[in-house]
C-alpha cells in the first residue's frame, strides 16, 4: 500500500482551503459532511463557495494566501490554477507538518481523499491511489445498489447499545457471538423496518438470555476453500471465514484466499508436504479440539474440498469424540478446478464416460492402488499428489493396459495467475524438460480427454 487508509478525527479538524472555484467546492461540500472548522482562501469565490460558505463551520476570506494561513491548521487542501503558487504552498505545508493534498496532483499528495460510500455512521473509504478513479467510481456505483440505504440505521442502533452489551457480556467473543446474532436475525430487520420500539424490547430479551447463558460453546467450521482462484469460494465459505476467531489452514490454501480471513482472527499454519509435516495429523485434530473448548469459532480451511483426499473425515471423528459442534462446506475440489482452467473435460460422449480419482501418494517406494481397474479405456484417471511418483504412475498404467500414446497433463497451481500446463504422453511425459521444472501442488489428468487442451484452453495465454 503507497497509502495507508485511516480515518481522522474531525471533531476538532481545523482544515484549510486555498481556491474558491468549482474543484475547491467539491472539496468544500466532503469535509462539511463532517464536523471540522474550515477556512477558505482565495481572492475571489465561485457562487457555489458563496452559498456553502454561510455555513457557520466555514469562514471564507477573500484574499491572497498567506504564510499565517497555515500557522493553526492541521490539514490544508490546495486549488488554485496556478502551479507555481500550488507548489510554494505545498512546500510551506510539509514545513510546517501540516497534512496537505494538492487536488488533482498526486505526486504532491501527502494525503489523498477517497471514494466515499456514506451510511452515517457507517462510512466505506476507498482508493486507488489516483492510478484508476474511473475504476473506483464502478466499484462505488456497485457497492452503492449493493447496502441498504437504511444500513445507518442499524449503524446507529448498535451505537446505542454498545456500552450496554460491554457491561453486560463478559468477554469480547460473547460479545462478537451476540452482535453477530442480532446483525444476523430478526431484530435487524426491525430496526431496518423502522420498528424501533419492538426491536428495543427484542433486543433487551436478547441480551438478557445471552447472560444468563455466558458459556459461549466453540465450534469447528471444515472449510473447502477451493484450488486456489478466490473467486470459488463459496458464499457460505467467505461467510465463515469472515466470522472466525482461529483459521487453521494448509499449504495449498493460496495467499489471496487468506486475505478474506477476518482480520484480527489468529492464524495458525499446520501445512503438510510429503515428509515434512509443519504439524502431525493428530496434532492438528488436537489443536482444533482445543480452540474450540475455549469458545472460540474454528475454521479449518483446507484446499479442495475436505472429503476429497483432504482427512476431513478423520478431522471430524476427532471432533465427534470430544463432543465439538462442527459443520462441513464443500469446496471445488482440485480435480473440478484444474481440469476447467486447463480445458481438460473430465467426461466427453467421444472420450470418457467416467472418471476416478486415485492418490499419486507414495508408500514405501511404491503407490499401492488397483492399477487393473484404473487402466481402462474410454476412462479419465486423475491422481493428487502425484508429481513425486509420476514415473512409477507411467510404467504402472501401461503395464495394466493403457497404450504408451495415452495423453497425460500436468497441471501445477491450478486456477492461479501462475497455473503451468505440461502435456505428453505416457511413455514421454518424464523425458519432457518442462516436467522437471514442476512442483507440488501439481494436479495429474491421464486420459483422450488431455487432447482436447490445445482447443479448448481458455485460461492461457
Amino acid at each position: 500500500m503507497d497509502y495507508f487508509p485511516l480515518f481522522l478525527d474531525a471533531r476538532s479538524l481545523r482544515c484549510l482551503i486555498v481556491g474558491a472555484g468549482e474543484v475547491a467546492a467539491r472539496k468544500l461540500e466532503l469535509i462539511m459532511k463532517t464536523p471540522a472548522h474550515i477556512t477558505v482562501v482565495a481572492p475571489w469565490a465561485c457562487d457555489t463557495v458563496k452559498r456553502l460558505a454561510q455555513n457557520e463551520k466555514v469562514t471564507l476570506i477573500e484574499r491572497e494566501f498567506i504564510d499565517s494561513d497555515l500557522a493553526d491548521k492541521d490539514m490544508v487542501f490546495i486549488a488554485t490554477d496556478k502551479s507555481e503558487t500550488n507548489q510554494a504552498i505545498h512546500d510551506l505545508a510539509r514545513e510546517q507538518k501540516v497534512l496537505v493534498n494538492v487536488v488533482d496532483n498526486t505526486p504532491l499528495c501527502q494525503f489523498i481523499t477517497p471514494s466515499i460510500v456514506d451510511r452515517s455512521p457507517i462510512i466505506i473509504a476507498m482508493s486507488s491511489g489516483g492510478v484508476a478513479p474511473v475504476l473506483l467510481r464502478y466499484l462505488r456505483q456497485k457497492l452503492e445498489t449493493v447496502l441498504p440505504a437504511n444500513l445507518s440505521k442499524l449503524g446507529a442502533f448498535s451505537e446505542k447499545f454498545r456500552e450496554k452489551v460491554k457491561q453486560t457480556l463478559n468477554g469480547v467473543t460473547a460479545r462478537r457471538y451476540f452482535w453477530e446474532d442480532v446483525l444476523d436475525g430478526d431484530i435487524a430487520e426491525m430496526v431496518e423496518k423502522g420498528q424501533d420500539s419492538k426491536a428495543d424490547a427484542a433486543f433487551e430479551t436478547a441480551l438478557t438470555a445471552a447472560a444468563e447463558n455466558n458459556q459461549v460453546q466453540g465450534q469447528v467450521y471444515l472449510v473447502g476453500a477451493g484450488p486456489g482462484d478466490p473467486d470459488l469460494l463459496t458464499f457460505r465459505a467467505l461467510r465463515l471465514m469472515q466470522k472466525a476467531d482461529v483459521v487453521v489452514y494448509d499449504r495449498l490454501v493460496s495467499p489471496q484466499i487468506l486475505e478474506l480471513v477476518r482480520r484480527d482472527a489468529e492464524k495458525i499454519y499446520v501445512g503438510k508436504a510429503k515428509s515434512n509435516h509443519s504439524l502431525p495429523q493428530d496434532d492438528i485434530n488436537q489443536l482444533m479440539v482445543d480452540e474450540a473448548k475455549k469458545g472460540n469459532r474454528v475454521v479449518r480451511l483446507k484446499g479442495g474440498d475436505p472429503f476429497i483426499f483432504g482427512r476431513g473425515g478423520e478431522e471430524i471423528q476427532t471432533l465427534i469424540q470430544h463432543g465439538i459442534e462442527f459443520q462441513v462446506v464443500p469446496g471445488i475440489t482440485a480435480a473440478n478446478g484444474a481440469s476447467s482452467y486447463a480445458g481438460i473435460p473430465l467426461t466427453h460422449r467421444d472420450h470418457a464416460q467416467s472418471v476416478v480419482f486415485a492418490t499419486g501418494h507414495l508408500k514405501d517406494g511404491t503407490i499401492d492402488l488397483n492399477w487393473q481397474s484404473l487402466a481402462h479405456a474410454n476412462q479419465t484417471i486423475v491422481f493428487y499428489m502425484g508429481l513425486t511418483g509420476l514415473p512409477i504412475i507411467c510404467k504402472k498404467l501401461i503395464e495394466n493396459g493403457l497404450t504408451a500414446d495415452t495423453p497425460i497433463a500436468l497441471i501445477q497451481s491450478a486456477t492461479t495467475e501462475n497455473q503451468v500446463v505440461v502435456t505428453g504422453t505416457l511413455s514421454d511425459i518424464t523425458q519432457n524438460p518442462a516436467t522437471s521444472a514442476l512442483k507440488p501442488p501439481t494436479l495429474i489428468i491421464v486420459g483422450t480427454v488431455v487432447s482436447l487442451h490445445n482447443q479448448l484452453n481458455w485460461f492461457g495465454d
